[in-house]
């Protein structure tokens, strides 16, 4: 799903605030034929509140490849992160200890969502239930300096 970690790998430094904190290039693989939009989330899920949503893009075009580092994926939408942000929020590892756990979960799904872009998390998962065909998932790690 990306060509600059891999699963359960270290995500590196610029994709993080201890660097630019840009989002990592991705390609997406696979999309079932049936699919109408994807979502993509990007959370920690060692974080409190669990799991903490650091990007969240819905309605990605289904034909959509690869998004490149630093873009939102092209026709999408983007959703609501925590803080009540838009945009890529990457881990920041200077407010917590150890290591955390990031996914980026890719769903394809059935419809497209009717939703607007001040959409938290919450109704985006409501709005894709019974909508789901596939999941696809990326790791990546980030441990705080101890």
């Amino acid at each position: 799903m990306t060509s600059v970690f891999n699963h359960q790998e270290a995500i590196p430094q610029q994709y993080t605030c201890l660097g630019p904190n840009i989002s990592p290039p991705l390609q997406f693989h696979n999309i079932p034929p049936a699919a109408r939009s994807l979502v993509l989330i990007f959370e920690d899920v060692d974080a409190t509140p669990k799991p903490w949503t650091h990007w969240m893009v819905f309605n990605i075009p289904p034909g959509t490849t690869e998004v490149p580092e630093n873009t939102i994926p092209p026709g999408g939408i983007e959703g609501l992160a925590n803080n009540h942000s838009f945009g890529y929020e990457g881990p920041c590892p200077k407010y917590f200890t150890g290591t955390h756990h990031y996914w980026f979960r890719l769903y394809s799904l059935d419809i497209i969502l009717d939703l607007p872009p001040e959409t938290e998390r919450e109704a985006v998962e409501a709005a894709m239930q019974g909508h789901v065909l596939e999941m696809a998932a990326l790791q990546g790690l980030c441990t705080a300096a101890e």
